[in-house]
């Protein structure tokens, strides 16, 4: 049985496709995280972002976090989605779904997910304003 999903793509996100992988009939718990694209950073309105990443040492990134998340925290399965490319504002750049028998394990393990993909990923983000565009640091 496949546990791990996790892909980088130029293509739109699926909610649903991530849902149905984690899905199963042992697991009480489904833990969504999905990253939007917002219109106002720092009082700047924002009309889209551009996401690159260096997709081949992204995505062994992201198996290590999927794999870590197995180990560390009683889990079923998990997905993680991540879109490069040009994203207006209310498009989806990440989706990570993790699922598991109680609710504890899957919100923790979806938080551990985001939080490492922010730290550890190489995967860039240029907020794009008015006046200009500007690279931004991955931790708020």
């Amino acid at each position: 049985m496949k546990r791990i999903s996790t892909k980088i793509t130029n293509d739109v996100l699926s909610l649903d496709s991530c849902y149905k992988f984690v899905q199963a009939p042992e697991c009480g718990a489904i833990s969504l995280f999905v990253g939007t694209v917002r219109n106002l950073t720092k009082g700047k309105t924002v009309h889209q972002l551009d996401f690159s990443s260096y997709r081949t040492m992204a995505l062994k990134e992201i198996n290590k976090i999927a794999q870590k998340a197995l180990e560390s925290h009683p889990i079923h399965k998990i997905a993680i989605h991540h879109a490069e490319g040009i994203l207006k504002v209310g498009d989806i750049p990440v989706i990570i779904a993790v699922s598991s028998a109680h609710r504890t394990a899957a919100f923790d393990a979806c938080q551990f997910a985001i939080d490492t993909l922010k730290k550890t990923v190489p995967i860039w983000k240029k907020e794009h304003f008015d006046d200009g565009e500007i690279w931004v640091s991955p931790q708020p």
